[in-house]
């Protein structure tokens, strides 16, 4: 089958991946009840159509934080990435850069940030604030050797979620004899990935992370000592701390009420991405882009505004830019692609949203993406 949507590289993954890493990527917490509303409140947003609009010059780019996107999307951090295609956090920085958008490069990947950065062009960094400050100290600088242009801090995960389907499909919670027996089926079935990242693919660790894990060999184990050295502490007053080490863009991601969106302005951040996780975390909670345009309206002048969660297609792209947001940032699409068929599959994953995006500001009458604004939308 040949991709044609976005969706149609989630069905190609899930016939390739092993069945815990496909669940890994495509599920929530709990019931999941937020991760259908990211995709179904999306869907429920209609966009204005107009005709006759003079649409010869069409501009999708955007700028933001000192960069150029040729459109207003990015990958966003994706864990373990590198377990779905061979060194796949390469292969996305490889595919991101040559589609003029921006890769933010998960704390929690295979491929450290080094190797990452090595394809050519470095990655923004998404920090996971652990409670060894030293060692993310270290990891900062790390970030900032290689050119780091953008720290994604993201503040919502004191804890991980309780995600059912990894339980359900042996990922979790099993005994260290029924993981590596339940992979080892997995491969037996898949043996299109079995070559290409179990057997190709090595080393199976958190790159950027292995250092400070002392014990295990597996994802799995690292995985485990991450969960258990998670800081709750947290508090604003540790942006401060940050930028301690980081003088770059600073940009706080699982933003999702407008009070929490003042605080981080306050805290004088430069960026929040609102998001919930893509359903990963709190279940129940509002959808991304229910949550957009309140805060956008709250402090869209004092920051730059992203979104995650739910994208789908180049129209779901627009509508958020309409609600304010400057760019979006997909996570599981990209995964998908990665998982069907690696750096090309990511490739056309763009251009599909590209393509989508072109439709849908040509049939809104909107020329320019830095313009998009309410209008576009079809309030009845």
């Amino acid at each position: 089958m040949r991709a044609a949507s976005v969706s149609d590289f989630r069905e190609l993954a899930r016939r390739r991946l092993p069945n815990i890493f496909f669940e890994y990527i495509d599920g929530g917490s709990y019931a999941e009840v937020t991760l259908r509303r990211n995709v179904e409140d999306l869907e429920a947003l209609a966009l204005r159509q107009r005709v006759m609009c003079d649409m010869s010059q069409l501009d999708m780019s955007v700028q933001t934080l000192g960069q150029t996107l040729k459109m207003p999307v990015g990958l966003a951090p994706v864990g373990m990435a590198g377990m779905y295609g061979r060194r796949g956090e390469c292969q996305a920085m490889r595919a991101a850069s040559a589609a003029g958008v921006p890769m933010c490069l998960s704390t929690v990947s295979v491929c450290s940030i080094e190797e990452v950065a090595a394809t050519g062009a470095p990655p923004w960094f998404q920090l996971y604030m652990l409670k060894d400050r030293g060692y993310m100290r270290e990891l900062l600088a790390r970030a900032k050797a290689v050119g780091s242009p953008v720290l994604v801090f993201t503040v919502d995960l004191p804890l991980p979620g309780s995600r059912y389907r990894d339980v359900r499909s042996g990922f979790t919670g099993g005994t260290p004899l029924q993981s590596m027996l339940t992979q080892l089926k997995d491969g037996v079935l898949h043996p299109a990935w079995t070559w290409d990242v179990f057997m190709n693919g090595r080393p199976h660790t958190l790159g950027s992370v292995q250092a400070a894990v002392k014990e295990g060999r597996r994802v799995t184990d690292f995985l485990a000592w991450i969960s258990r050295n998670f800081d709750r502490s947290v508090t604003w007053k540790d942006i401060d701390w940050v930028r301690e080490t980081w003088d770059g863009p600073i940009v706080l991601k699982g933003v999702l009420d407008v009070e929490d969106a003042k605080a981080s302005v306050k805290a004088g951040a430069d960026g929040l991405v609102v998001s919930n996780h893509g359903g990963r975390q709190l279940d129940g909670v509002r959808s991304t882009i229910s949550a957009l345009g309140p805060i956008a309206d709250a402090v869209g002048g004092d920051l730059e505004v992203y979104m995650d969660g739910g994208v789908r297609s180049g129209l779901d792209v627009l509508k958020a830019l309409a609600l304010g947001a400057k760019a979006c940032f997909v996570g599981r699409a990209w995964a998908w692609a990665l998982g069907a068929g690696g750096e090309p599959a990511i490739a056309r994953m763009l251009d599909i949203l590209r393509a989508e995006l072109a439709v849908a500001m040509i049939l809104t009458g909107c020329n320019n993406a830095r313009d998009a604004g309410r209008s576009l939308l079809d309030r009845p």
